[in-house]
């Protein structure tokens, strides 16, 4: 019998993960572009705000249960913002009400993002007990004076206690690295990545300093930035010593050790589903038939407000046919080892046939190689990645 299957429909839903946005900072970073906000308070009169913010939360939740029902999720990510300015109470009980309403996996990996400006001692073994599995923590540097150019509430001190705390509490941990800082040499970074890997992180991610739209940096550049070519150096360079040092670079800006890759971020990459609440939430939920995109109400005061209506959304809109490629290789030639070729027409709906063309073009000019299971980017792609990219891009 032949089975026909409308054109786009998906033959098998993607693993299901769940992000968390709790969107409040001390203190907004000049470089930073994502939906966070100052928190002016202090600990006293954040509580009732946490409170009702976690209510918000529940209730959104709660509106999108039957979207994702039956559906097993094996990843959890509490980002901003800066997560770990909520009590470990209110991560307990942010935790307590995602189990009572999701099926999380046995081994489920859950990550808390952690600023050394808001470390306390104990504070990261509290989160431990709450369940966090995983932390991520921004150091960015830990030299004083490129922690003052990124506008960083925390010092190199704060930075060393925050890491040696996470190694006491977690097996697991991330921590995030930035270079071609303003005024920073190449001496300056191995410094930097030698601190780093005397703790033998489990996991690095290292990120180039980008001026973003929308920013302070973007509107007044800081003086002193690394020309291109430096810039390219250091890359290498971080490269070669993090794999000296048993770190395994398997995607652009990621790093680990043997069992320590994050899985969340790997869920993204390879086109998985994933749930967003809180203020500016995204989401990309798969049903057979179609592939959703969703965002929350990015300011916090109106999120919590429509959430508590059932009405956290603000856009929602499909992905269109034509779309799908392209978002696919968009996120998946981020990753060294690229994608199975059978994943994609899983993920999207579309036949390889879709592709065929870019998929030859990018091999020609050796950006990337294939077997008949698989598709990477070659090291020559990884370096020229937005070139590679576009290629998937439809007129």
């Amino acid at each position: 019998m032949i089975t026909l299957q409308r054109p786009g429909a998906l033959s098998a839903l993607p693993p299901l993960s769940l992000y968390v946005h709790l969107p409040w900072c001390l203190k907004k970073c000049p470089y930073c572009d994502f939906n966070s906000h100052e928190l002016k308070s202090d600990a006293i009169e954040r509580a009732p705000l946490e409170a009702r913010y976690l209510d918000a939360l529940r209730a959104d939740l709660e509106a999108a249960l039957p979207q994702i029902w039956g559906r097993r999720v094996f990843t959890v990510f509490i980002g901003g913002g800066t997560p770990s300015l909520f009590s470990p109470d209110s991560i307990d009980r942010l935790l307590a009400d995602i189990r009572a309403r999701l099926p999380l996996e046995a081994a489920c990996e859950i990550t808390l993002e952690a600023n050394p400006g808001t470390f306390e001692r104990d504070r990261f073994k509290a989160f431990r007990e709450a369940g966090v599995t995983r932390l991520s923590i921004g150091v960015q540097s830990f030299d004083d004076a490129k922690l003052k150019a990124l506008g960083r509430v925390h010092d190199r001190a704060q930075a060393l206690a925050a890491v040696e705390e996470a190694q006491r509490h977690f097996e697991t941990f991330n921590l995030d690295l930035m270079y071609a800082l303003p005024g920073q040499s190449p001496a300056d970074l191995d410094t930097d990545l030698s601190q780093a890997l005397a703790f033998e992180p489990p996991h690095l991610s290292l990120y180039h300093l980008t001026m973003e739209p929308n920013t302070a940096f973007a509107t007044r550049p800081p003086e002193g930035l690394p020309d291109e070519d430096t810039a390219f150096d250091m890359l290498d360079h971080l490269v070669e010593r993090t794999a000296a040092a048993g770190l395994q670079r398997y995607e652009v800006s990621a790093y680990a050790r043997t069992g320590h890759h994050c899985a969340h971020n790997l869920n993204y990459w390879q086109f998985g589903d994933y749930l967003g609440i809180g203020a500016g939430a995204h989401s990309k939920i798969s049903f057979p038939d179609r592939i959703v995109r969703q965002v929350r109400w990015r300011e916090p005061t109106a999120y919590m407000e429509k959430a508590a209506q059932g009405q956290a959304v603000s856009n929602e809109q499909d992905v269109a046919l034509s779309a799908r490629g392209f978002e696919f290789m968009m996120n998946a030639l981020r990753l060294k080892d690229g994608f199975e070729l059978l994943r994609f027409t899983e993920r999207t709906g579309l036949t390889l046939a879709s592709i065929q063309q870019p998929l030859a073009e990018a091999e020609a000019k050796g950006l990337l190689q294939r077997d008949l299971a698989r598709a990477w980017p070659t090291a020559k792609g990884f370096d020229f990645l937005s070139d590679l990219q576009a290629m998937f891009l439809k007129d």
